[in-house]
C-alpha cells in the first residue's frame, strides 16, 4: 500500500488510522536505528540477520517508503525514516506508561527504568539486585548510554530516571545533586614507585576510550599537579582505544599504557591488584545529579530505591 502525506495529517496518525504496523517490524527499526548495524541489531534481539533485513523490507513496504538508503555493509536513515523512528519511541513509550499506570502506586511494587553511565551502572547494579532480593515485585531496567542518549530517553518516556554528571537544562528537567563520582588515574603496578610526570605519561602512552580525553583534562587540571596542568591531553599519543568499559583496564593490568577512569569502573575490575592508582595532590571528581522529566512525579517505588541505594 502506497501513503500519501497531506501537510494537514502527520505519518504517524496515517499509520494508527490504517493499522497496518507490525510492532515487531517496528522494534527491529527501532533497534536498527540505535545500534546501526544489522548484525549487532541481529544479535541484540536474538534474530538471524536475514530476519532483520526481512522485518525491515516489510515495513517499508507498509509504509510505502525507503526507511533506510544502503551503502554497502551501512546505511543512512532517511526522512521518512526518521519520523518512523519517532512513532516507534512513541508507541513504546505509550505502552510502559500504560503498563505503569494499571499498577498501583505501591512503594515496594513495580518497574524503575534507569539510565546512567557504563562506570555507574558497574557501580549500582549489584545494589540494585540486593534491592530486588528484598522487594521481589520491584524490577529494573538498567541502560548505560551516553548523556546525550539518557536525556532524550527522559523525555521520551523511555526511562524514569537518570544519574549524569552534569547538570541538564533546568526548563526541561528536574535535578537533584545525588554524589560524587570520583576520578582516578590508572597505571600498571610496576610504576607504582615512580614519580608522576608528564615524561612518564607520555613515555607510557594512553589507552583511550571514548571519554578518555575529557577525563585527562579534567584530572590536570584538578588534581594540583603543576606540570600536569600545563600538559595538553592530546600530546599523549594512544597505545590502544576499547569502547568497552570492562576491557579498558586488561592493558594496564599486563603491564601497558595509563588512563583516567572513574573510581567505580576501577572496583569492578577483577585485576585491581595488578594496578596502581595514583594519589593527587588534590581529589578529582565530579558531580552527580538525579534526573527527571520535568513536571512529572516519580512513583513512590523511586524514593524506596533511591533511600537505598549509595551513589
Amino acid at each position: 500500500m502506497i501513503v500519501s502525506i497531506n501537510e494537514n495529517i502527520s505519518l504517524c496518525e496515517i499509520l494508527m488510522e490504517n493499522n497496518v504496523l507490525n510492532p515487531m517490524w517496528l522494534q527491529t527499526f527501532r533497534t536498527l536505528v540505535e545500534v546501526g548495524h544489522f548484525t549487532q541489531t541481529a544479535e541484540k534481539l536474538f534474530m538471524t540477520q536475514p530476519g532483520v533485513s526481512q522485518h525491515i523490507n516489510k515495513l517499508e513496504l507498509a509504509c510505502g517508503h525507503n526507511l533506510i538508503k544502503r551503502y554497502n555493509k551501512t546505511f543512512e536513515v532517511t526522512e521518512q525514516g526518521r519520523r518512523v523512528y519517532q512513532y516507534a519511541l512513541q508507541m513504546e513509550a505509550q505502552q510502559s506508561q500504560l503498563i505503569e499506570s494499571l499498577n498501583i502506586d505501591d512503594s515496594t511494587v513495580g518497574q524503575c527504568r534507569i539510565s546512567c553511565s557504563g562506570s555507574m551502572a558497574l557501580h549500582i547494579y549489584p545494589q540494585l539486585l540486593n534491592i530486588q532480593k528484598r522487594y521481589p515485585q520491584l524490577t529494573f531496567h538498567l541502560e548505560a548510554a551516553p548523556k546525550k542518549r539518557m536525556l532524550e530517553g527522559i523525555q521520551a518516556g523511555l526511562s524514569d530516571l537518570a544519574i549524569i554528571t552534569e547538570k541538564p537544562s533546568e526548563h526541561l528537567f528536574s535535578s537533584e545533586v545525588c554524589g560524587e563520582e570520583p576520578l582516578v588515574l590508572v597505571l600498571p603496578k610496576a610504576l607504582q614507585n615512580e614519580p608522576l610526570t608528564p615524561e612518564l605519561l607520555i613515555q607510557c602512552g594512553l589507552i583511550s576510550h571514548p571519554d578518555a580525553l575529557y577525563y585527562l583534562s579534567l584530572y590536570f587540571r584538578r588534581c594540583g599537579h603543576a606540570s600536569l596542568n600545563k600538559l595538553n591531553p592530546e600530546k599523549i599519543l594512544p597505545v590502544s582505544y576499547i569502547n568497552q568499559l570492562s576491557q579498558i583496564l586488561v592493558p594496564i593490568s599486563e603491564g601497558i599504557g595509563f588512563t583516567v577512569l572513574p573510581q567505580s569502573a576501577v572496583n569492578a575490575f577483577a585485576l585491581r591488584e595488578a594496578l596502581h592508582v595514583h594519589q593527587p595532590v588534590k581529589p578529582v571528581s565530579e558531580t552527580l545529579y538525579i534526573v527527571h522529566k520535568k513536571g512529572r512525579e516519580l512513583a513512590s517505588r523511586y524514593q524506596t530505591v533511591l533511600s537505598q541505594l549509595s551513589i
